[in-house]
């Protein structure tokens, strides 16, 4: 509690017993029970609390009570009910204005006065005419009815206004009505056991409503607009509200509370209060039967003061907010004054609302975080001084504590991550005056981010990975080192490593964790994922990193370089192949295998080093391989071998006949000449030495259907030097060339034989494939004449047959011209006529002649109308 009010003596015993007072400016209006009306003048004399108190005028004309009064000084009228009737009278002179005569036998009444935006005061009056509610309006010094009267359940006992609603309490419960026209009424709640139901107007267009000691604050819709009811030590008899405090008037003594926050600021003894009535701002008059006290309000600055001290932040903000400071000075004490609420929230360790305070202000963020322990540098944390000692926090608090500081931490991290770049001034405000703050964005987001690192690891261990994978992270490197290795957090420093481009230090890490048996980065495969997501500008870590994952598992240490990522696709790959060469020999074929059937890999040197290697392959298992071979056996058919040498000469025999981007002028030469024949026949007719690959296929391995099957791959009708293979094989069998015609092989090999048989088996099965004139002249003289019977009478058929469809084709496509140029002529007879009385069907606009049209619709209307053109 605090002194906001000091009660001032006004009048003292007063003959004529009170019943009612109203105020305005400096002037105190008090009817009495034998109907007097007195005016006083109140002179506040500088510098002290007395007043100068003078009775400028009184009115002994009323014969009975005077039960109410009011004053409206924007309209210079006082309205006050006597003779159970309104009588409007001069605030100054006393003299009637005029009388609501309609509103004979008003008990009660309650005025509101509205202040348009251009300033015009519109003053409405709500009278209680016995179970009746008159409405009025005040105009041209007169009073008229602002609609029809309202019934009312009960005689109403005390009313006020609410915005566009009446508050009005009964004898035994509180009504709502509206003026919407229809008058719909709304019960509220019972009045509860005191004597007289309690309806006052609050400031705010609101109303305070009693039950019993408990007052609620209602809007214009009825709605309660307080969590919690204000609880007085005793029943009020009368309430006026002086923002931020509600003063009621209580049987022995007035009571002074605030609504938010709730308390009971002040008690103030007086001799059996009953009246209460207000002149504007800070100026308010409380009475007995025969005693009037002003209550003087005490400084705003002794309060706030005092406030301070007793830790009521939020009175004192309010408070604060009243002063009639400059705004500079305004401003900086409610700044003062809100980092001292939120660092008292902090310390009652209401954590989430001293953050909500914290980012509104716009406090530094090192300074919230100085607050929690083991979260700043100790250097730096000395340079922070705080208004009182810091709370200890261990445990769920803690916890609690820090889930706070991370949702405030992360809303700061997102403002100052979208102002990085600008180039205005940066500045926080400090908690305490005198204290350094950080001036740099990117120092104050390394501090937030590193400090956010340390709370997900005390809070939740699971967001630690999403803060350090982010791209705008700006931990600092050595504290976050060396809090996730106090922590044991290997696979989370491997993503700061990573992060922050210490690739070296995080596949050293991961290299040493691999062999430690409870480790989560345990094996090569998290290493083999971080090769390869490395990329060709760091291809050198790539090499010096990964021989130990290829030594110990060289399938999955190849999948650094073969894996289906953009990272490793884009690695050179001569590079990769060299360093596969030179340490991993072994490698070197799947290597280019993958590359080549996988990637699409066309390049020439590569194509020749695989074949290269398969050739390596295949000569040294093939050496093992004929040693073997028991005297005489003859070895099986290429790359039908067991084992390896029928797997690798398969393959070479397979990516001969396949790929088209080696070079066999410059691979010939490592084949030998004593083996390895069918390889050798691949490469002559790569070279288009059809003959030569012929003649080893007919007259050395001797294996016709290996030479029909050549010419077949090799034949086209369009190409010189394939248009006449089949020509090649026929020579072959009738005209074999000399023993030597592939040159110095070193073979034993009988003189080449003539094979007539095999020659007419071609001109029967590939007479159409065949020059017919060369292919007779080939024939020996002494072949039947039959035989060439036969050769003829296939090509003639032939010959016949394709005339056949040739002409068919060409009747038809005859056919099809003609009908095509019929139908031409029949869209060129179509006429249309365009006029300028002409319309579009959708627009409905003239079309004229400026315009495509289709059916009489505009060109770009015709979308619309889902037409074709």
């Amino acid at each position: 509690m605090h002194d906001a009010y000091e009660p001032v003596p006004i009048l003292e015993k007063l003959p004529l017993q009170i019943d009612c007072l109203a105020a305005w400016d400096d002037w105190l209006l008090v009817g009495t029970k034998p109907g007097h009306l007195l005016l006083y003048r109140i002179k506040k004399d500088a510098g002290t609390n007395r007043f100068e108190v003078t009775l400028e005028k009184s009115n002994k004309n009323f014969s009975k009570k005077i039960q109410q009064v009011f004053s409206v000084s924007a309209v210079s009228l006082p309205s006050f009910v006597s003779e159970n009737n309104i009588h409007v009278h001069d605030l100054l002179t006393f003299q009637q204005i005029t009388v609501v005569s309609k509103a004979r036998g008003a008990t009660l009444f309650a005025c509101d006065l509205q202040q348009s935006s251009s300033g015009e005061a519109k003053l409405r009056m709500c009278v209680a005419v016995k179970r009746k509610i008159q409405l009025y309006y005040w105009k041209d010094r007169e009073f008229h009815e602002l609609q029809g009267d309202f019934a009312a359940p009960d005689i109403p006992k005390s009313m006020a206004w609410c915005e566009n609603s009446i508050c009005v309490g009964f004898k035994r419960d509180y009504y709502l009505i509206r003026m919407d026209g229809r008058g719909s009424v709304k019960e509220l709640f019972p009045t509860g056991k005191q004597l007289e139901p309690l309806v006052a107007p609050l400031a705010d267009g609101k109303v305070a409503v009693g039950q019993d000691d408990l007052t609620v604050v209602l809007n214009e819709e009825g709605v309660c607009t307080q969590k919690c009811a204000l609880n007085w030590t005793d029943i009020p008899v009368a309430m006026e509200h002086q923002p931020p405090y509600i003063i009621a008037v209580l049987s022995r003594y007035v009571e002074i509370r605030t609504l938010e926050p709730r308390l009971l600021v002040q008690s103030v003894e007086l001799q059996r209060p009953r009246f209460i009535t207000s002149a504007g701002s800070n100026v308010v008059y409380v009475a007995s039967n025969h005693f009037v006290w002003r209550l003087v309000p005490i400084s705003i600055a002794s309060q706030i003061r005092q406030l301070l001290q007793d830790k009521q932040f939020e009175l004192a903000l309010q408070l604060a907010k009243m002063k009639d400071d400059s705004d500079a000075d305004k401003r900086q004490q409610i700044h003062h004054i809100q980092n001292l609420f939120a660092f008292n929230l902090f310390c009652q360790k209401r954590f989430d609302d001293s953050m909500q305070v914290f980012a509104k202000l716009g406090t530094d963020p090192t300074h919230v975080i100085g607050l929690y322990p083991d979260l700043l540098p100790s250097d730096y944390r000395k340079q922070l001084h705080y208004p009182n000692p810091l709370p200890v926090l261990s445990g769920a608090e803690l916890e609690k504590a820090h889930l706070a500081l991370i949702d405030y931490l992360t809303q700061k991290r997102s403002h100052l991550v979208k102002q990085l770049n600008d180039s205005d001034p940066f500045t926080t405000s400090p908690l305490m005056e005198g204290t350094p703050t950080i001036k740099s964005r990117k120092k104050l987001l390394q501090i937030i981010d590193t400090t956010l690192l340390k709370c997900y690891l005390h809070t939740n261990v699971a967001l630690v990975s999403p803060l350090l994978r982010l791209e705008n992270n700006h931990c600092h490197i050595e504290e976050s080192e060396y809090v996730l290795k106090k922590a044991h957090k290997y696979s989370e420093l491997i993503i700061l490593y990573e992060k922050k481009g210490l690739h070296q230090k995080a596949l050293q890490v991961l290299l040493d964790q691999s062999t430690k048996a409870n480790s989560p980065l345990k094996g090569h495969e998290r290493t083999v994922q971080y090769l390869q997501r490395l990329g060709v500008e760091n291809l050198g870590i790539i090499f010096e990193f990964s021989p130990w994952v290829l030594k110990i598992c060289p399938e999955d240490g190849l999948k650094i370089f073969t894996e289906d990522l953009t990272e490793v696709e884009t690695l050179p790959r001569d590079k990769v192949l060299n360093f596969l060469k030179e340490g991993f020999q072994e490698l070197a074929i799947p290597y280019l295998e993958h590359i080549i059937h996988l990637w699409d890999e066309t390049r020439p040197e590569f194509h020749n080093v695989l074949i290269q290697l398969y050739l390596e392959k295949v000569q040294g298992l093939m050496k093992v391989y004929l040693n073997s071979l028991p005297e005489g056996q003859t070895p099986v058919a290429a790359g039908k071998e067991a084992g390896e040498l029928g797997e690798y000469r398969s393959k070479l025999l397979s990516f001969l006949e396949v790929s088209s981007s080696y070079e066999p002028e410059r691979l010939i030469s490592d084949f030998p000449f004593d083996g390895l024949l069918e390889e050798r026949a691949l490469l002559l007719g790569r070279m288009g030495k059809h003959e030569q690959a012929l003649f080893i296929y007919v007259h050395i391995l001797k294996d016709t259907r290996m030479a029909e099957e050549y010419c077949h791959g090799h034949y086209d009708p369009s190409t010189n030097g394939n248009k006449d293979v089949y020509l090649s094989l026929l020579r072959m069998y009738l005209s074999p060339p000399d023993v030597h015609f592939l040159g110095p092989i070193k073979m034993e090999l009988c003189e080449p034989q003539a094979n007539l048989q095999a020659a007419l088996k071609v001109l029967q099965l590939h007479h159409s494939k065949l020059n017919t004139t060369k292919a007779i002249n080939l024939l020996p003289a002494n072949t039947q004449i039959q035989e060439i019977q036969v050769f003829l009478e296939s090509v003639l058929e032939e010959k016949a047959g394709r005339k056949r469809f040739d002409q068919v084709l060409k009747s038809l496509l005859q056919a099809e011209f003609l009908r095509v140029q019929e139908e031409h002529i029949f869209h060129q007879q179509v006429k249309c006529v365009i006029t300028d009385e002409k319309t579009c069907r959708v627009c409905k606009k003239k079309i004229g002649n400026r315009y495509k049209v289709t059916f009489f619709i505009h060109y770009s209307c015709r979308t619309i109308n889902n037409e074709d053109t």
